[in-house]
């Protein structure tokens, strides 16, 4: 009689007991694994509907890298239960709804798909919820987008196995404004005059960060000198920069968040640069902005509510992931699937083993798992908002850093290296430095 044998529980009830243990990690997966009995060698079927192709491919191939390291990890572990397990992609092109909702069906359909996992999507941010709930299975997206709250709330029983990993793109907003005050009240920043530049596309996610530093700007002593909406992609920011030079503000804050479209703003910006911060929405924080931009990425700030942090956990994640995928690849979108593959296999583990699609009680339970789960992982703590079955935000939601998803932010100090977190404490690693354009 082998160990496992011994240690195996002898109903699915003493199993469930294990309940009890809510922080994952792959430790506890493994544990997991060691004590359970297995349940047969049938692949879990993971479903990645993903745009490797198109304007946010960039995005799309870190998903995939991600969700590929975290399947190789999680299978060297013993899979789930016993089980491997097996990812799946379909390309939805950087498209629509339309697009997310055939690659998602035909994962379940053609590939029988116990769950999605993806990063984010050109859609509306609710493609997935009404495949998923007709199937039974979870699905797990990081859109970052408040509509995926307020659909959760609206029918609960349906939308229950629908969980946005990450906190919704409100938080940017207020998030931004609590920085700049922070910067001013340490001395690191100080205010040229009160104007705040505001510079959005035309998809919903970068409207509502633009709308909340909008609505917001007065309470920090900011008056609006410019809210302009862009037709995407865009190459060409002359008309755009013209108005910024005519009147140049403290703040600009680009919430069009296409890598080489902001890569090409600095670009042309640096030519002329006003006596400005200058805050890009995600974008930013990939090589390809880097690679593009060069020397003139040098000194933007970027945030995201989803980033591989540079704590321990985060620098050992990011060097095995360039070992694994080039040194220009990207942790910060490869640390979205990566950590989301692996809370969904301890919820699984925990839940005793994963519901095939329609098998409806079964996944369940996992979601029951995945909501009462605190994960730490590269990019911080996945603890669940019960209501929205969405992520608590750090600082915003919770001051306690070990029970929120930390909205980050980072400045490129060295156009050859990522960027350096900032802020929050305690997970910045260096001080915020005046671009060089403000400092003559």
């Amino acid at each position: 009689m082998n160990d496992t044998t011994r240690t195996a529980p002898t109903s699915r009830r003493d199993f469930l007991r294990l309940a009890g243990a809510t922080t994952g990690s792959p430790a506890l997966l493994a544990g997991l694994n060691r004590t359970a009995a297995a349940q047969g060698g049938e692949p879990v079927i993971i479903g990645c509907p993903a745009p490797l192709t198109g304007i946010v491919a960039a995005d799309g191939i870190e998903f995939r890298r991600g969700l590929e390291m975290a399947v190789e990890e999680i299978n060297g572990m013993g899979g789930i239960l016993g089980r491997p397990v097996e990812a799946v992609f379909v390309d939805t092109e950087s498209k629509g709804d339309d697009a997310v909702i055939q690659a998602a069906q035909r994962l379940i359909d053609r590939d029988g798909a116990s769950a999605l996992i993806t990063g984010y999507n050109l859609e509306t941010g609710t493609a997935l919820h009404d495949v998923a709930a007709d199937a039974g299975i979870i699905a797990m997206h990081a859109n970052t987008v408040v509509v995926h709250d307020e659909l959760v709330k609206s029918d609960p029983d349906r939308f229950w196995g629908t969980f946005q990993y990450d906190p919704p793109e409100t938080f940017y907003g207020v998030g931004l404004l609590d920085f700049v005050k922070g910067l001013e009240e340490r001395g690191e920043f100080t205010r040229p005059n009160n104007k705040l530049a505001i510079v959005t596309g035309p998809g919903v996610y970068s409207i509502n960060i633009a709308n909340a530093l909008n609505e917001k700007a007065a309470e920090y002593g900011f008056e609006v000198s410019l809210f302009e909406t862009v037709n995407v992609p865009i190459s060409e920011w002359g008309p755009t920069l013209a108005k910024l030079r005519a009147d140049p503000p403290a703040l600009i804050a680009v919430t069009h968040f296409y890598a080489q479209d902001q890569a090409q703003f600095m670009n042309q910006f640096m030519n002329e640069p006003t006596n400005s911060l200058v805050y890009m929405q995600y974008g930013a924080s990939l090589a390809a902005f880097r690679e593009i931009a060069g020397q003139n990425s040098e000194g933007v700030l970027y945030a995201t509510v989803i980033g591989a942090l540079q704590d321990e956990i985060g620098k050992a994640f990011a060097e095995a992931y360039k070992a694994r995928f080039g040194e220009n690849a990207s942790p910060n979108g490869g640390g979205q699937t990566y950590m989301a593959m692996h809370a969904y296999a301890v919820a699984a583990a925990l839940a005793g083993g994963p519901g095939a699609p329609y098998e409806e009680d079964q996944n369940r339970l996992v979601a029951d798992r995945l909501r009462h789960l605190i994960y730490r992982g590269p990019v911080g703590t996945m603890r669940i908002v019960p209501e929205t079955q969405s992520a608590y935000c750090y600082p915003s939601q919770t001051k306690d850093p070990s029970l929120g998803m930390p909205h980050i932010f980072s400045q490129i100090q060295d156009a050859a290296a990522d960027g350096v977190l900032v802020a929050p404490p305690p997970y910045n690693v260096e001080s915020f430095r005046l671009p060089s354009w403000m400092q003559g």
